[in-house]
């Protein structure tokens, strides 16, 4: 596209093109593997579908991580996705244009495929009354010939309110039902992350492999369904991944070069989304388990 502005540059992200510290989607290779099916059929698009909080963004960035890494069929190697940043081109003005601009570089980019999060706002109408325009029926002939790919994500709540209502758009798609990850494998998420927490806050964690999986146990059983505020957003893994992520924030405020026990403390005392009473338990519970740890690192 010469001499024209990049509509994709401009409002978009390149997922595969980003660094990738461990693998962003640890125990999803079922909804990877069904993403990468649905992408290979000539006319079809996939929707993942799930409650919030449970990592719908992850599946998609693991698979440009698997398409960077040329880790999935030789039909997607070479391929790129593109997260667009849709509310930046909807609801403002000139977005027309904008989409006019965008449907035109789809078409002539190839290998690309698109990833638009909140995939119900493109359906539903009273978001895009100030846009004058209906993105999802300029798209629809795109999804038709298959000349656009994409990946949209959305919750279970919003698909059954707004997409579910709009058949054409609709039949674009495979629905890949995103389930919120079992304790075990939270787990195996929380402990895949740190490196990518770690590098973030350039804070590290010396503990040994026993203790991280102790700790990260802990906060799994900690944060069970029960044990949280009835009807939160956060679920497995995004409502644990917040107290570890507390944790290095601690540390970091107070120019520690590594994340110890009392940060940890700090950030399980602090957690938003879990009752008061089964706070308090846990904490006791928290101190009963890394008593010799306490007592080495000199208190909480």
């Amino acid at each position: 596209m010469e001499n024209s502005i990049s509509i994709l540059e401009l409002y978009g992200e390149n997922l595969t093109q980003k660094e990738y510290i461990t693998d962003p989607a640890i125990a999803r290779e079922e909804e990877i593997k069904a993403c990468i099916l649905i992408l290979l059929t000539h006319e079809k698009s996939a929707l993942l579908v799930g409650k919030p909080g449970i990592g719908k963004t992850a599946i998609v960035e693991g698979l440009a991580y698997r398409i960077k890494n040329n880790m999935v069929p030789i039909a997607l190697q070479g391929w790129e996705i593109i997260k667009l940043h849709i509310s930046s081109l909807l609801g403002y003005i000139d977005s027309e244009s904008k989409i006019s601009l965008l449907l035109k570089e789809l078409n002539a980019k190839e290998k690309t495929i698109l990833f638009i999060d909140e995939t119900h706002v493109l359906v539903n109408k009273n978001t895009n009354e100030n846009s004058g325009i209906d993105f999802a029926n300029l798209l629809k002939a795109g999804l038709d010939r298959g000349s656009i790919k994409m990946i949209g994500a959305t919750t279970t709540e919003e698909y059954e309110t707004y997409i579910l209502k709009d058949r054409a758009f609709l039949r674009r798609f495979q629905k890949v039902d995103v389930l919120e990850t079992d304790k075990p494998n939270t787990v195996k998420i929380l402990l895949g992350t740190l490196p990518k927490i770690e590098k973030q806050t350039g804070i590290t964690i010396e503990y040994t492999d026993y203790i991280k999986e102790k700790l990260m146990t802990f906060i799994v059983e900690m944060t069970d369904e029960y044990k949280r505020v009835y009807e939160v957003a956060s679920r497995y893994p995004d409502i644990c991944l917040t107290i570890v992520s507390n944790a290095f924030s601690y540390a970091m405020y107070e120019n520690e070069h590594t994340v110890k026990i009392k940060h940890f403390y700090a950030a399980i005392s602090n957690a938003k989304n879990i009752y008061e009473d089964v706070k308090k338990k846990e904490i006791e519970r928290f101190k009963t388990e890394f008593k010799d740890m306490i007592i080495e690192e000199g208190g909480i």
